[in-house]
């Protein structure tokens, strides 16, 4: 049932994301790792490697796969991804009467760390790194007051870090927070992975160094690679892999970039390998994905 928090929630989402939406359906927000999304209609697949993050869906409904995991949800509920993981997703009930809208935070680890200190949590949940759950009301409620604090460019620098606290706080005090435990957990493999991640996503474009990423995991290579897997559900190598062919997309779709160039830009040095590995990602090769990307984008205009 829908809440009169949930209507809040939705009417301060919707406000801004009208207001402020790229032609990608992404309302940026001055606050780090914070934006709204608006869909007037169903999407494609999306495939991407997501940081650790929380959608709460306001209006409108998605699906989202890991493996051979689907989660289907909608208004009222929250998803959360709680590592670095593959997902591929798709909006699935959005029109221009009433489009997709979800408010996105990606999680700080460094926030999840103080917190669960002074909450006094010392042991990682368990589960999966996906799953979905209701949105409950005082998560729902901190998520309002922080969006509404957007319309207001005086206060926000005062006080957007306590709200982004204060959103944190609820997440890992409520359904969510047995999930997101082991990112607050100082020097938990979560954490340790983490770090090499983030070398990974910054110089993706670059040869692979394992040792280097072992190093900064702290890890033995042996160890870093059965961790690295567990985690992310990938090797480091298909981890790389996917992050070149996910952004090599991108800069077709958004850039206009020849299939070639993109190729180049991300750190192949085969065209054909390139192709083949794009194939198999997203189930058709390049140059006719551009064509019905192309397409659909006549179609909607």
């Amino acid at each position: 049932m829908f809440t009169d928090m949930s209507q809040l929630l939705l009417d301060a989402v919707r406000r801004y994301a009208d207001a402020n939406v790229d032609g990608d359906g992404v309302a940026r927000t001055p606050v780090p790792g914070l934006s709204a999304i608006r869909a007037t209609r169903p999407s494609e697949l999306q495939f991407a490697i997501n940081r650790p993050l929380v959608a709460l869906v306001v209006q409108g409904r998605k699906r989202v796969s890991l493996g051979s995991e689907t989660f289907d949800f909608g208004a009222g509920e929250s998803l959360l991804i709680a590592a670095d993981v593959p997902t591929v997703s798709q909006i699935t009930r959005a029109s221009l009467g009433a489009p997709y809208y979800s408010l996105v935070l990606e999680l700080d680890p460094a926030t999840i760390e103080a917190l669960a200190m002074e909450m006094h949590v010392v042991q990682a949940g368990v589960g999966g790194p996906v799953r979905v759950d209701p949105t409950e009301a005082e998560v729902a409620e901190a998520a309002a007051r922080l969006v509404n604090l957007l319309d207001r460019p005086m206060a926000l620098p005062l006080l957007q870090d306590q709200f982004v606290r204060e959103l944190h706080f609820w997440l890992l005090a409520g359904r969510h927070g047995a999930a997101i435990r082991a990112l607050g957990i100082a020097n938990s493999h979560a954490q340790r992975i983490g770090r090499a991640v983030a070398l990974i996503r910054e110089d993706y474009a670059q040869p692979l160094r394992i040792e280097k990423l072992a190093e900064a995991a702290g890890m033995s290579p042996s160890s870093f690679h059965q961790h690295f897997r567990g985690i992310t559900s990938l090797s480091p190598l298909q981890f790389q892999k996917q992050l070149r062919l996910i952004e090599a997309r991108r800069m077709m779709v958004s850039e206009g970039l020849p299939a070639s160039n993109a190729a180049y830009a991300v750190g192949y040095e085969s065209v054909p390998q390139f192709t083949r590995e794009y194939g198999r990602l997203f189930g058709v090769p390049p140059v006719r994905d551009m064509k019905q990307a192309r397409s659909r984008m006549t179609v909607a205009a």
